[in-house]
C-alpha cells in the first residue's frame, strides 16, 4: 500500500487569526500555490482511492482543492489528524481501508514529519507547508515502509506551473 502524506497550504498566521485555530483557513497565495500542486499532484499519477483529511479546516481546504482537480477521490475527515497524530494512528488508519491501494493524508505539523520519519526508520524529515511525501508500507497493521517520495512545495509549484 502507498500512503502520501499532504502537508496543509500556507495559513492565516496564528498571531493574526482573530478565531478558533479550527477555523484557521489557507492564505490566498496558500489556495493558489495549492492549486498548482494539486494539478502537479496530478501529473503525477498516483491513483489514489481516497483521500483523509484532518477536520481543521486549512486541511479540509487543502484537501478539497486535490480532491477537485483529481475529479474522482473521496475525501474523508479524521480527527486522528488534527491532534496527536503519530505512528500507532497511522497504523489504525491503514487497517480501516483495506481495499485501498494508495491513500493521501492531509495534515499538521509536527506531527507528520515525526511520524514520517519514525515510518521510515527514525529519520529526521523537514516537512514543509504543502511538501508532498509518500511510503510503500508492506504491512498496514505494523507501518513500517520504504521513502517513496519527499517533494517540497517550490518543486510541486514549478511542476504545476507547466
Amino acid at each position: 500500500m502507498r500512503c502520501y502524506f499532504l502537508r496543509h497550504g500556507i495559513a492565516v498566521e496564528p498571531e493574526s487569526w482573530s478565531g478558533s485555530d479550527f477555523d484557521r483557513p489557507l492564505t490566498r497565495e496558500g489556495r493558489e500555490r495549492m492549486e498548482l500542486e494539486a494539478k502537479a499532484i496530478e501529473d503525477l499519477k498516483l491513483d489514489l482511492d481516497c483521500i483523509i483529511t484532518s477536520p481543521l479546516l486549512r486541511a479540509k481546504q487543502t484537501a478539497e482543492l486535490v480532491a477537485a482537480r483529481l475529479g474522482n477521490v473521496k475525501t474523508v475527515e479524521d480527527r486522528r489528524l488534527a491532534d496527536g497524530f503519530n505512528l500507532e494512528r497511522l497504523g489504525e488508519m491503514l487497517v480501516a481501508h483495506p481495499n485501498a491501494q494508495a491513500i493521501m493524508l492531509v495534515g499538521h505539523e509536527p506531527t507528520m514529519s515525526a511520524t514520517i520519519g519514525r515510518a521510515i526508520g527514525k529519520a529526521g524529515v523537514e516537512f514543509k507547508k504543502a511538501a508532498l511525501a509518500g511510503i510503500e508500507f508492506g504491512d498496514r497493521a505494523s507501518p513500517s515502509g520504504t521513502l517513496l517520495c519527499l517533494i517540497p512545495p517550490k518543486v510541486l509549484v514549478a511542476l504545476g506551473k507547466r
